[in-house]
């Protein structure tokens, strides 16, 4: 017998499709906000999608509406659960979620994300999933992104807040 411990891999997840994310977002707070705790009005705010560690295609916080369309990929576990994947899917296998960040400008001129929005895709039916995959068809995130004290919308958004359909 070996010395060495020995490594348990998972068997490699069975890819079924790839479905088209669309969030679309009405009710934007606007390009200043605030205060924060600190007295700090927030300027040049934005909102992007999240990729990874990097936050594109960002709107302005003044802009009528705000609509980002990418894709996920999707597979069958080992265990027959579904799993989202792809670069704009973030959390660990179980927990997975899409997500949007807020930016601002600091006094230095540098971009700093100052909150951010998560959709958990884990709590969502898998139904939904698998009407997206046809052709032509698109799985649509609609929520105000304004929140009920006039900041940008942040944490974790779960319906009624926004509401999830395939078009």
């Amino acid at each position: 017998m070996s010395a060495r411990a020995s490594v348990h891999r998972r068997s490699p997840a069975t890819r079924i499709g790839t479905v088209a994310v669309e969030i679309v977002g009405t009710d934007l707070p606007g390009r200043t906000c605030g205060p924060d705790t600190d007295g700090e009005w927030y300027d040049d705010v934005r909102v992007g999608v999240a990729r990874g560690t990097d936050t594109i295609d960002l709107v302005p916080g003044d802009a009528e509406t705000a609509r980002w369309t990418f894709p996920i990929d999707l597979a069958i576990d080992e265990e027959g659960k579904l799993d989202e994947r792809g670069p704009f899917v973030l959390g660990p296998r179980g927990e997975r979620y899409l997500g949007l960040r807020w930016l601002r400008r600091d006094p230095s001129g540098n971009d700093v994300v100052f909150r951010g929005a998560k959709f958990r895709l884990f709590e969502m039916d898998s139904a939904l999933f698998e009407e997206a995959l046809g052709e032509g068809r698109r799985l649509v995130g609609t929520l105000g992104l304004t929140d009920e004290l006039g900041f940008p919308r942040c944490a974790t958004v779960r319906p009624p807040v926004i509401t999830w359909t395939v078009a």
